[in-house]
């Protein structure tokens, strides 16, 4: 990434790190890595309790990137309107398959996770249970804010009338 295209990332944004979910940018500045003068845009991610530094030169790499537009938000909302895809293989290969999904930092991706778990409201494992509530979250921190709606009322909403708890 060029001097020109970290510009287009300013202190305050709100930005999707795929790793960790959505964050916002508290600085931008020079630091020392590995010998060198390094400009770094500084994230903190409050869910997780993280503060993380990106080299500019290393955004694209990283899948850092700007919250979705509103036509994304709402394609993710009918993605979780949408009809569950029927389970195929066993749990460890689907949970790794979904877990890839959240991992990609793909809004629609992360949809989908949250769509094909809610199918099974309530009857899920413990780990079933955390994948969702993982997906769920990356979900609404998006979706949100993007659409200018308060998260936690998101959240309700989107959740099947009770049956799941974060454990």
């Amino acid at each position: 990434m060029s001097k020109r295209d970290s510009a287009d990332f300013r202190v305050g944004d709100l930005i999707v790190y795929p790793a960790h979910g959505v964050g916002r940018i508290v600085s931008i500045r020079e630091e020392e890595l590995y010998g060198a003068r390094a400009e770094m845009i500084v994230i903190t991610i409050e869910q997780e309790g993280l503060r993380l530094m990106v080299p500019t030169g290393r955004v694209a790499p990283s899948g850092l990137r700007r919250l979705a537009d509103r036509t994304l938000a709402e394609r993710a909302l009918e993605v979780l309107a949408g009809r569950p895809k029927g389970k195929t293989g066993t749990w460890p290969r689907r949970a790794q398959e979904y877990e890839r999904k959240i991992r990609s930092g793909d809004l629609l991706l992360a949809a989908e996770v949250v769509r094909d778990l809610r199918a099974g409201s309530g009857s899920g494992s413990y780990s079933e249970r955390q994948i969702y509530e993982r997906a769920l979250d990356r979900v609404v921190r998006e979706v949100g804010p993007v659409l200018g709606r308060d998260t936690e009322l998101l959240r309700r909403e989107l959740e099947p009338s009770g049956d799941r708890k974060a454990a």
